[in-house]
């Protein structure tokens, strides 16, 4: 059944959620860090993008025909492949923060340009996935 995968997605992402939160708060504490990190917004935005949107869209499958729009799967494949990018790439620079690690020019042009890939890819697909949300009939 399709509407389980959305579930199931949304379970994932809540348990990354609080790994990343539970890394957070054991990293910095072990490196001695005080600063202000990208590795601290990396448990919120799991939790909101991760967990929080596919629990929505779970509870809209209940009353939307998903299983007649497969395009709708399709922008949502784009969706998490853009999601997970954007994480990887935020506990990338989170990390390299606190380790305080010096970066040449192209490296830091790379991790900002994956991140700025991962965010396009992710807006895309969420505007994709509201029009096919807007196309789809109620079921009866």
């Amino acid at each position: 059944m399709k509407m389980q995968k959305y579930l199931d997605k949304s379970i994932y992402y809540a348990l990354f959620a609080m790994a990343s939160g539970v890394f957070y708060r054991e990293f910095t504490k072990v490196m001695k860090f005080e600063g202000r990190t990208y590795l601290s917004k990396v448990h919120p935005h799991v939790f909101v993008l991760g967990m929080l949107f596919y629990l929505i869209i779970y509870l809209l499958s209940f009353n939307l025909d998903f299983e007649k729009n497969p395009k709708i799967d399709k922008d949502l494949i784009y969706y998490n492949f853009g999601l997970i990018l954007s994480i990887i790439m935020m506990m990338t620079r989170g990390i390299i923060q606190i380790l305080y690690v010096n970066l040449t020019n192209f490296q830091n042009a790379t991790i900002s340009g994956l991140a700025g890939l991962g965010h396009t890819i992710l807006a895309l697909s969420i505007i994709l996935s509201l029009f096919e949300l807007r196309k789809m009939k109620k079921i009866d």
